[in-house]
């Protein structure tokens, strides 16, 4: 058996499966890659490893020192743990309105959590621009910064893009996920571009963001809304700038939760509504791709993060009832 050398080597070459539902009502083939495999359970531990390695490499991050992050929750937990094994603390800033799972678990990984209220970025209260303010007052911390350091998207350059690449034997004609901070997508859609021109990079956008219409039409402008968490942007990250992005879809919640019930109930997968929401960007652009090379396509995208982060949300029928979202049927028995 080989063995791993330390504990955030964990973090990566997590498996890509073939999703058979997707994949059927694409008709062609649509592969997930399991980023809920992570030690933090979700896709963003590869930025906390690579924006604490860069801080390191710069000389800001010092034996002892803090790392400050404004977030949805995801990163915020990636941060903790890659923290935690490299000797810092963490100082972790984010909205009220996110589940309490992630609240609860970023407490229990030992992180100093600060919750303020939803605010839009343009407020000075803006979770973000908070974090900000407590890494320039507290002394030996570091901002982590996900949206505008590119740190970020370059993990996903050197690390999820040849992945994927590998493990699709060099055959992928595309990918797409939802944006956040951008640096999976960006990361992700320049690392293939690196290796085939040709693979097909799409947007795959909730209700509520922006950036459907300025990739669609060149305006940053909303429609909607969306009770997804972590994803939705409304405007153009460092990470997101030069993206090589080639379509775009806007997803609703309604069909990225039928995709997240039918990958539970068919294929034994939990997962949130972000997975969801670029499943049913993933089929969409399989279906066009097909049509287009006139064979079944091969398409990637990002299974984000783990639906027991959502119990309290997505599986709770007295919540998605209050969301105006349709129940789980099993969730009624």
């Amino acid at each position: 058996m080989k063995t791993i050398p330390d504990t955030v080597s964990l973090i990566g070459n997590t498996p890509l499966v073939r999703l058979k539902g997707p994949s059927e009502a694409a008709g062609c083939d649509i592969f997930g890659k399991c980023e809920f495999a992570n030690p933090g359970a979700s896709v963003k531990d590869r930025a906390a490893l690579g924006i604490i390695r860069d801080a390191e490499e710069r000389g800001e991050l010092k034996p002892g020192g803090t790392v400050v992050e404004g977030t949805a929750g995801n990163t915020g937990i990636g941060i903790a743990l890659v923290a935690n094994a490299r000797g810092y603390k963490t100082i972790i800033v984010m909205p009220d309105n996110q589940s309490q799972e992630k609240m609860a678990t970023l407490r229990a990984l030992g992180a100093e959590l600060v919750t303020v209220p939803p605010t839009k970025f343009a407020s000075p209260a803006h979770f973000v621009h908070t974090s900000r303010r407590i890494a320039e007052e507290t002394e030996g911390a570091v901002w982590a910064n996900q949206f505008d350091n590119i740190a970020n998207r370059r993990a996903h350059i050197e690390t999820t893009a040849p992945e994927i690449w590998d493990q699709m034997d060099g055959r992928v004609d595309g990918f797409t996920c939802a944006v956040g901070t951008g640096g999976t997508l960006a990361g992700v859609g320049m690392g293939l571009k690196a290796f085939d021109e040709n693979v097909a990079i799409a947007l795959s956008d909730p209700y509520g963001a922006a950036l459907y219409e300025y990739y669609a039409h060149g305006e940053l402008k909303s429609e909607g809304n969306s009770v997804a968490e972590g994803i939705g942007q409304g405007r153009i990250t460092a990470n997101l700038e030069d993206a090589p992005v080639d379509t775009q879809y806007r997803i609703s919640d309604e069909e990225g939760l039928e995709w997240v019930r039918r990958l539970l109930a068919e294929e034994g997968l939990a997962l949130g509504l972000s997975s969801g929401i670029n499943v049913a960007g993933a089929v969409r652009l399989g279906q066009e791709l097909t049509a287009k090379l006139g064979r079944p396509a091969r398409v990637a995208t990002i299974l984000c993060d783990t639906g027991f982060r959502y119990l309290s949300t997505l599986y709770n029928p007295d919540w998605l009832r209050e969301k105006g979202l349709p129940v789980f049927p099993w969730l009624d028995r």
